[in-house]
C-alpha cells in the first residue's frame, strides 16, 4: 500500500496561498479581452490578426457626409507598425486592413457612386485601372446599413473585399489596389478628418 505524503510544512502554505493568488491574477489579466478604441458607438481592438499577420490600429476615423456632417460609417485602419506616412502606406506592400462599420443606411447606387468618385479622384491621368475589375468589383458592392461591417485586407499580392465576414471579391491589380486605400487616405479622400484620424494625426487647431 502507498504510504501517504507528509503534511506540508505550515511555514510554506502562506507562500503557496499567495503563489495561487498571483496565478488566479494574473490569468484574469491575460483573459480580458484586448483595449479598443470607439468612436460614434462603434469600438475596434487594438490589435487583430489577418492574412497571418499581427496588425495594430493605427487610427480611427469617422466618415461624415453632406454640409450636415451625417455619420455615414468609422473606418479603421490597421497596420503592422504605426505611420502617419500615407504615402509610404499606400506604396507598401505589407499586410494592412481597412475596417469599415456603417452607422447610417446606403443603398448600393449610392455605394457604387462614392466609389467610382473616389477612383476618378484619386486616380487621374496617368494612372489607369483595369475596366474590367473595375466593373466587376462595383457590381458585388452592396446596399449596406447600419450595423454591417465592410473589410478590405491587403497581402502582397492581392487584397479581398469582405462585407459582413463573407468575401464578395479579390483586386490583383497594383494600382486598384493602391487606389481603393488611397480613398481613405490619399490626396483627395473623402473628408481631411477621415483622413487624419486614420493616420493617427492630432487634430488641427
Amino acid at each position: 500500500m502507498k504510504s501517504c505524503p507528509p503534511p506540508a510544512d505550515r511555514a510554506t502554505v502562506p507562500y503557496r496561498a499567495a503563489a495561487v493568488c498571483v496565478l488566479i491574477v494574473l490569468g484574469f489579466l491575460f483573459a480580458l479581452p484586448l483595449r479598443a478604441a470607439e468612436l460614434e458607438g462603434v469600438r475596434m481592438p487594438d490589435k487583430i490578426v489577418a492574412a497571418g499577420t499581427n496588425l495594430i490600429l493605427n487610427g480611427i476615423g469617422l466618415r461624415t457626409f453632406s454640409l450636415f456632417k451625417v455619420p455615414v460609417y468609422v473606418a479603421g485602419l490597421y497596420l503592422q507598425q504605426p505611420s502617419h506616412d500615407a504615402e509610404a502606406i499606400l506604396d507598401s506592400r505589407a499586410v494592412k486592413v481597412i475596417d469599415v462599420h456603417f452607422v447610417h443606411d446606403a443603398s448600393a447606387e449610392r455605394v457604387r457612386d462614392a466609389w467610382r468618385e473616389g477612383f476618378e479622384t484619386d486616380c487621374q491621368s496617368p494612372c489607369a485601372l483595369p475596366p474590367d475589375q473595375v466593373a466587376k468589383f462595383l457590381a458585388t458592392v452592396p446596399a449596406l446599413n447600419a450595423g454591417d461591417t465592410s473589410m478590405l485586407v491587403y497581402a502582397p499580392d492581392y487584397v479581398t473585399i469582405a462585407v459582413n465576414g463573407v468575401v464578395l471579391g479579390k483586386v490583383t491589380h497594383p494600382q486598384f489596389m493602391r487606389v481603393l486605400l488611397a480613398t481613405f487616405i490619399g490626396p483627395h479622400p473623402p473628408t481631411a478628418r477621415l483622413k487624419r484620424e486614420l493616420l493617427g494625426l492630432p487634430k488641427e487647431d
